[in-house]
């Protein structure tokens, strides 16, 4: 028996809790519900020959979510505060020991292993990472760099050891949230920019380095232009980027996978390679092709029944969809995505104070950096780097760090609801 104020409710009696369904936003309900369902028909075509059935793991796993969302969406995220830096801590020592004793799989030790199954701690990580940037955030003013240290620590911590598992496509959804939220607290654009210029230092350093002698100076200018202590901070942007732009051949050579560097290599040339690194992303774009406008049709594929993507189940879930729904059923799912992400940021916007609104908008990036990483590398528009598509790849722990996140996105609507009508 639960006692949600003056009512109390137990069993089948949760989905009739009148007060809880008249303010609930069904956007938040009714998107990853159909994307779950599709991706059930999408995972279960992926496995058909070889009979195995994670769809239906997916699916439980999903309708637990669900049941996750409804229960946070009960609570006022601000009595989480008290608990955000003993959570981050014991993220850090969990991604710790991962490193050292995790379980290995596809040549990276990612995993624990618990009660027979296996829970990716760096998932968690990124919902850990949203609630203290919320948290540092709150009340930050940014009037000069100094500002940036304690997000950027907090933020490098667990980067550094997801990164060293190593898992590269976390490791950057990371730095996605960060600035995600640095900008919506309010951080000159010219700043985000500045740290954002750091890829092209970097890419410049390994592929033209003549470039570099153009770029820092462009760079130096904008920070002249924009940052208080004129002289001494720009001073510091620029060796900061002559630094980045010495160490990044030495981190291509020397911290890199191999596995990795083919990666981001084989993305600006697949052919070079179509047996090998290129074969992922070739025969991606193949699948998506042969759907044509309508698709062969729900468990219709050829393709995906021939198994010609390894792991189509996971990161590659959208060349299925591509095959059997076609152009329209692609462009439908990205609309519903679309939808929700909109969504997000009016929740956000309409947040009743600003911890509230920084946890939603760091979902928010998190989930727009998943989508356009996870489509663009399955249409061969950017590199593999092991990003799944949110509520559509199959991955349980990922699936429930979705619904948790979307359990405080609910949370957070509906007392903005509730402040409005009040009003």
């Amino acid at each position: 028996m639960i006692d949600f104020g003056r009512k109390k409710i137990s069993g089948l009696n949760l989905i009739r809790n009148k007060k809880f369904w008249k303010n609930v936003d069904y956007i938040i309900w009714i998107v990853p519900i159909i994307l779950v369902h599709l991706s059930c028909f999408l995972i279960a075509s992926t496995q058909r020959v070889i009979g195995i059935t994670d769809w239906y793991q997916h699916a439980i796993m999903a309708y637990i979510g669900f049941l996750i969302i409804y229960f946070i969406a009960q609570f006022p995220l601000e009595g989480l505060r008290k608990y955000i830096f003993p959570i981050y801590l014991i993220t850090l020592l969990i991604l710790l020991y991962v490193n050292f004793s995790g379980t290995s799989a596809l040549g990276a030790q990612r995993w624990l292993s618990f009660a027979g199954f296996n829970i990716q701690p760096s998932e968690v990580a990124k919902i850990t990472l949203i609630l203290v940037l919320a948290s540092i955030l709150d009340r930050r003013r940014f009037a000069d760099l100094s500002h940036l240290t304690k997000p950027l620590l907090v933020s490098f911590l667990p980067w550094i050891l997801v990164f060293l598992q190593p898992d590269l496509g976390t490791s950057l959804v990371f730095g996605a949230i960060l600035l995600g939220m640095l900008y919506w607290s309010g951080m000159p654009y010219e700043w985000a920019f500045i740290i954002l210029a750091t890829l092209v230092t970097g890419l410049l350093a390994c592929l033209y380095k003549i470039g570099l002698i153009i770029w820092i100076p462009i760079i130096g200018f904008l920070a002249y232009k924009s940052l208080p202590k004129k002289k001494l901070l720009t001073l510091l942007v620029i060796l900061f980027h002559s630094c980045i732009a010495k160490i990044t051949p030495w981190f291509w050579l020397n911290v890199l996978k191999d596995y990795q560097r083919d990666r981001l290599i084989i993305f600006v040339d697949p052919t070079q390679d179509p047996l090998g690194g290129g074969y992922h992303m070739l025969q991606s774009k193949i699948g998506i092709g042969s759907g044509g406008l309508i698709g062969s049709g729900l468990m219709q594929g050829q393709l995906t029944k021939l198994k010609f993507i390894p792991e189509q189940h996971t990161d590659f879930i959208f060349s299925a969809l591509g095959e059997e729904t076609g152009f329209l059923g692609s462009l439908l799912v990205i609309f519903l995505f679309f939808i929700l992400i909109f969504r997000l940021i009016r929740i956000s916007i309409e947040a009743r104070t600003n911890f509230e609104s920084l946890i939603v908008i760091g979902i928010a990036s998190m989930f727009i950096f998943q989508i356009m990483v996870n489509i663009f590398m399955t249409i061969g528009l950017g590199p593999v780097t092991g990003i799944p598509l949110p509520f559509m790849s199959y991955g349980r722990t990922a699936l429930l760090v979705n619904f948790i996140s979307l359990g405080f996105c609910l949370s957070v609507s509906r007392r903005g609801q509730s402040i409005r009508k009040n009003l």
